[in-house]
């Protein structure tokens, strides 16, 4: 292995560090304990090492919300294949996705309330972003009904996830009624 390579290695593994301390302490303590000094004292680097891989908060944010984002993916395209009927599909990926946004609080606000400087639904918006749409839509499109655009309509049901779970976060929908509110919602949406 090259100088170079080794190097880069590091650098990567470093990366990973970052990001990782990041979501570990954001989970623990909200992302307002997420600071540049922080992390440094916690991975046992300088500041200015840390500032070498990334300019700032907003870019670790953003890290964290691509490596968020990649996990949300696998969870509904895994939940959504363990069920062979197109209704079962859905309510397995709604659930996914409603669990997924309760498990991980940091992670899901990284990927869709804080500011981590990634465009959304734009041609530069990142793949893991752009694959996590992808995943929804590869379920609900089949469900989505007859002349309504599939994108449109997992743009729809999407948004309907998300304030089901930034409501129930925040103690404004009881938790016991989650699994009714999916139902409904596939049940009134889903056409098969």
């Amino acid at each position: 292995m090259s100088v170079h390579e080794r190097k880069q290695r590091e650098q990567a593994e470093r990366e990973r560090l970052i990001v990782a301390t990041a979501r570990e302490l954001a989970e623990q303590q909200g992302w307002d304990a997420v600071t540049t000094r922080r992390l440094a004292e916690r991975i046992e680097y300088s500041q200015p090492v840390l500032y070498s891989h990334f300019r700032g908060k907003r870019e670790i944010i953003g890290a964290v919300a691509l490596d968020g984002a990649a996990e949300l993916a696998a969870a509904a395209r895994a939940a959504a294949s363990a069920e062979s009927d197109p209704r079962a599909r859905v309510t397995a990926l709604a659930l996914a996705y409603l669990d997924f946004a309760e498990q991980h609080p940091a992670v899901y606000d990284a990927i869709f309330q804080l500011d981590g400087g990634l465009a959304f639904a734009q041609e530069d918006t990142p793949e893991p972003l752009k694959d996590a749409f992808a995943a929804l839509l590869e379920t609900l499109g089949e469900v989505a009904g007859e002349g309504v655009e599939p994108g449109l309509f997992t743009e729809l049901f999407w948004a309907s996830l998300h304030g089901i779970a930034t409501l129930t976060r925040a103690g404004r929908l009881p938790r016991e009624f989650a699994e009714q509110r999916v139902d409904l919602l596939v049940e009134r949406l889903a056409v098969v």
